[in-house]
C-alpha cells in the first residue's frame, strides 16, 4: 500500500483531480453546460423532424395541410368553415357574440350535434322510470285485509266461472271492456292501462284486475270422501309458476284435488292463479301443515301413495304401478325432490326415463307425463281396453 493513502481506497472526492469538490469546474458552469447541450439536442431533434415535413412552413409559404393546420391543429375543415361563417371565431364567443362550436363524435368542431337541445340538454322528456307512476283506482270498502288482486284475462274470467269467492270489484281497460264478451254484465270500472299496472304491481294484467276475497283452501277429508280420487301432492315446490302450470294439468286430467305445504312452499297467490290459467280457482286445494302426515291419512283411506323420482335406487319405470283406485302423486321440488320422510311414506317411487345428458324434468313437466300416463291407464280400465 503506498505511503499516505487513506485505508479503503482513497480520500475525499474532492482530493481527486477533476471530482466534484475539486474547484476545476464551478457548479454554474457545469448547469450552464447541461442546459446548453440540453438545447442543442432538441434543436438537432427539431431540425430533423422539419426534414420529415413536420415543422411549420416558412413566413409566406402555402402549408400543405391547410391554413392554421400548424397552429392550432384543428385541420382545414375547421377552417373552411370559420372562413365561410359556419364557425363563430374565439373572439366572437369570448365576447358572448355566438356560442361555442359544437363538437361531434371525436371532438372535431362541426360534428353531430348531441342528442338534446344546442346546450346538451335531453328534451325528450323524462325516462320511463324517472315518469310519475300512475294513481290506482281506489279499493273497494268491503274487500277483506287477505284480499287479492287477481289479473289476467284467463285468472278473472275462470274466476268469474268458477264462482268460489266473492268479486268485489272488476277493472278493466276501454278496449279489454269492449273485447271481452264474457265482461258483459259485470260491473266493469274502467281504469288505464298504467293505472291498472300500479294497482296489481304487474304489467301482465292484459288490461283486466279483479279485487276477490282470499283463496278458499279446502280440508284433505273432503278429497278423500269422492270416490277413487286422484290427488296430486306438492313437496315444497316454492315456484308460482310451477305451482300454476301443475295445477293446470291437473285440472285440464281430471284430478280431485291438490295438497301444497303450508310452510315453505308456494300458495294460491294471483301469480300462481294466472300461471295456471285460472285453474286454481276450479281445483280444489289443500294446504297442510305436515305433508307426510297428510299422506299417512290418505293412506288410511285406502289411497296408494306413489312419489315421482329421479334416477333414485328403488325406483320403478312409471308404466309399473297399478293407478286405478284412490291415489296421490307426489312430486318433489326442484332440486330436491322429495324429503326422506316424505318418501319413506310413498307405496312406491316412479321414475319417467331420462335417456339424455341431463338428470332431471321440470316439475312442471314431470307433472305433466306423469298424470296423463296415470289418466291413459284409469282410461283403459273404466273402457275395459
Amino acid at each position: 500500500m503506498a505511503p499516505g493513502k487513506p485505508k479503503g481506497g482513497g480520500g475525499s472526492r474532492g482530493d481527486r483531480p477533476g471530482g466534484k469538490g475539486s474547484g476545476a469546474e464551478s457548479r454554474d458552469a457545469r448547469r450552464a453546460a447541461n442546459i446548453k447541450g440540453g438545447k442543442a439536442a432538441r434543436d438537432a431533434r427539431r431540425a430533423e423532424g422539419g426534414r420529415k415535413g413536420n415543422k411549420p412552413p416558412e413566413s409566406g409559404a402555402p402549408d400543405p395541410r391547410g391554413d392554421g393546420w400548424w397552429g392550432d391543429q384543428r385541420g382545414p375543415d375547421y377552417w373552411k368553415a370559420r372562413k365561410a361563417g359556419k364557425i363563430p371565431s374565439p373572439a366572437a364567443v369570448a365576447r358572448g357574440e355566438a356560442e361555442a362550436p359544437r363538437r361531434g363524435r371525436g371532438g372535431k368542431p362541426g360534428g353531430r350535434p348531441p342528442k338534446g337541445g344546442p346546450a346538451g340538454r335531453d328534451d325528450r322528456g323524462p325516462r320511463r322510470d324517472d315518469r310519475p307512476r300512475a294513481e290506482a283506482p281506489p279499493l273497494p270498502r268491503d274487500m277483506p285485509l287477505e284480499g287479492q288482486l287477481l289479473y289476467g284475462r284467463n285468472a278473472v274470467h275462470e274466476t268469474l266461472r268458477a264462482d268460489r269467492r266473492p268479486v268485489r270489484a272488476i277493472w278493466a281497460t276501454a278496449a279489454t271492456a269492449a273485447a271481452e264478451d264474457w265482461l258483459e254484465g259485470e260491473d266493469v270500472r274502467t281504469a288505464e292501462t298504467d293505472a291498472l299496472t300500479t294497482l296489481c304491481g304487474s304489467p301482465d294484467h292484459q288490461g283486466v284486475v279483479a279485487a276477490v276475497d282470499p283463496y278458499p283452501y279446502v280440508e284433505l277429508a273432503e278429497l278423500l270422501a269422492v270416490p277413487s280420487p286422484l290427488i296430486v301432492a306438492l313437496d315444497e315446490v316454492q315456484d308460482p309458476q310451477n305451482l300454476g302450470a301443475i295445477a293446470r294439468t291437473a285440472e285440464c286430467v281430471g284430478a280431485t284435488g291438490m295438497i301444497i305445504c303450508r310452510h315453505r312452499a308456494a300458495e294460491v297467490t294471483p301469480a300462481a292463479v294466472k300461471a295456471s290459467a285460472g285453474a286454481t280457482e276450479h281445483l280444489p286445494i289443500v294446504q297442510a301443515r305436515n305433508l307426510a302426515d297428510a299422506l299417512a291419512e290418505a293412506k288410511a283411506a285406502d289411497a296408494w301413495v306413489y312419489g315421482a323420482a329421479g334416477r333414485e335406487e328403488g325406483a320403478v319405470p312409471y308404466t309399473q304401478p297399478d293407478y286405478t283406485g284412490g291415489m296421490v302423486l307426489v312430486m318433489g321440488a326442484e332440486g330436491t325432490g322429495l324429503r326422506p320422510r316424505v318418501a319413506a311414506t310413498c307405496d312406491a317411487l316412479v321414475a319417467l326415463p331420462l335417456r339424455g345428458r341431463l338428470d332431471s324434468l321440470n316439475v312442471g313437466a314431470a307433472s305433466a307425463a306423469l298424470l296423463y300416463a296415470i289418466l291413459h291407464q284409469r282410461d283403459r280400465v273404466d273402457n275395459g281396453t
